[in-house]
């Protein structure tokens, strides 16, 4: 208990202190995650449209896939992403690996799966007769898409909570590919887990109360924009 508010007093003093290394540190996961959420919004939204609208061979396979990834434990999207970006690997020629770059491609990775999943879910749920009314009114194809996104609308700002959830908490693929370098490429996750493995709990626990509190913060807004959207 006394780790826990000595923890809830120290991030107190840090946030009002204006720390410069934690400050930096929030900044650069907010940059981090808020990105590699916007890019895992855009593919997830287009993955889950596509595979929700049209009927193709092989499409259940490709749904598979996208439920697999929901759930693809992050330590094996770093693996991968690190082979890849491995000085040997097939992209090892760009020099990205242990730089933000990389962990905005794997938190993306990670992201897309989910924001495809509940997009694909949602548009799945809307009544075909709906979907064959907005058809019949002789909507192109761009208006029928656009419709049928604006009537998941609310389902689509929950991937993008969703999404934004999975990557601003994730902290296996970042430090694989991040590498964790102090200034550089250190983010809260990261930092909690190094400041524990030093036995600093009051500071991991600090670290922990400010990733909280900057989650919360921008999830509330997600959810008072998605509630806004339910009343009107």
């Amino acid at each position: 208990m006394e780790i826990i508010l000595g923890g809830i007093k120290k991030a107190i003093i840090l946030i009002f202190s204006l720390d410069e290394e934690v400050l930096g540190i929030t900044i650069l996961s907010i940059k981090v995650s808020g990105i590699a959420t916007i890019f895992s919004v855009i593919l997830g939204i287009v993955i889950g449209a596509f595979l929700a609208l049209t009927k193709f061979p092989g499409r259940n396979i490709l749904v598979a896939l996208v439920n697999t990834g929901m759930g693809i434990p992050p330590v094996v999207v770093g693996l991968v992403i690190t082979i890849f970006l491995w000085r040997e690997g097939p992209f090892g020629f760009l020099g990205i690996l242990y730089t933000p770059l990389a962990m905005i491609i794997a938190q993306a990775l990670i992201a897309t799966p989910i924001v495809a999943g509940i997009t694909l879910a949602a548009i799945q749920h809307i009544p075909e007769k709906m979907k064959l009314q907005i058809k019949a009114l002789g909507a192109t194809k761009i208006q029928f898409l656009f419709f049928i996104l604006r009537e998941a609308k609310l389902s689509l700002l929950a991937s993008a909570m969703a999404g934004f959830g999975g990557v601003i908490s994730e902290v296996g693929a970042s430090m694989m590919v991040g590498g964790n370098i102090k200034g550089y490429t250190r983010v809260l996750t990261t930092a909690t887990v190094l400041e524990t493995s030093k036995g600093n709990f009051e500071v991991a626990m600090a670290l922990g109360v400010i990733l909280f509190l900057l989650t919360f913060s921008i999830n509330q807004i997600l959810t008072a924009i998605q509630q806004r959207e339910r009343s009107e």
